[in-house]
């Protein structure tokens, strides 16, 4: 007797319809989806079950729903900011499993990262460089949550600053696996004082729009992190 395969329901299945038709392209960003009672008749369920398979893409940041006489479903607009955030809970769970070690996560980072710098250093504007220097931290009286946080959100800034918003949705989860378990209290006495020096003249790379010097400090300032991580 083979065993019987449980249907998804149908808000999900609407649902699943209507994702592949944004992803694919078929409803593009700002356009507006059919009516409640349209898809009712179009796809023949209820007005409670279009109404939850909404629901579920709004969650996931792919349609915002409006009131009013002009409201309706509209095609999001891409975010790199809340793609990257949905995407952060499985990479997360990946990078903690026995198959990914901080060497793999290392790998990833420097194929992000040095040209990312150089790319930032070409077409940086002075908002970015204002977020860049907002993310610098002081090693001798910052406390250690503190610099993580900072670490991260300077690598990030420069990620978004590479003017490219496939790097930021990549680089989001990155940066938030990247600054959780990984610091211990193994690591040299100055490491904070390396990282911020590094950091410091990373950003004078890119205040002087030097690609080449930027891209060559970031793989350094990576081979040091790979070189304490073996260790």
């Amino acid at each position: 007797m083979t065993g019987s395969t449980v249907r998804p329901p149908a808000y999900q299945l609407l649902a699943d319809e209507l994702r592949a038709d944004i992803t694919s392209g078929r409803l593009q960003p700002g356009e507006r989806l059919p009516p409640e009672p349209e898809l009712c008749i179009k796809t023949g369920v209820s007005r409670s079950t279009v109404r939850e398979a909404l629901r579920l893409l709004a969650s996931q940041h792919l349609i915002v729903t409006t009131r009013g006489v002009t409201g309706g479903s509209f095609v999001s607009h891409p975010d790199a900011e809340q793609l990257g955030d949905g995407l952060a809970t499985g990479f997360t769970l990946l990078t903690n499993t026995p198959s990914v070690g901080m060497a793999d996560l290392l790998e990833l980072r420097r194929a992000l990262e040095v040209p990312a710098a150089g790319l930032a250093a070409a077409r940086r504007t002075e908002e970015h460089l204002l977020e860049i220097r907002g993310a610098l931290f002081d090693p001798l009286t910052d406390d250690l949550d503190t610099m993580m946080v900072a670490h991260a959100a300077f690598h990030l800034a420069v990620v978004k600053a590479c003017g490219n918003p496939l790097f930021e949705l990549v680089g989001r989860p990155v940066y938030h696996a990247a600054y959780g378990e990984a610091v211990t209290d193994s690591l040299p006495a100055d490491y904070w004082q390396r990282i911020d020096a590094d950091h410091r003249r990373l950003l004078d790379c890119l205040c002087v729009g030097d690609a080449e010097a930027a891209t060559s400090l970031s793989s350094r300032h990576l081979d040091y992190v790979a070189e304490v991580n073996r260790r």
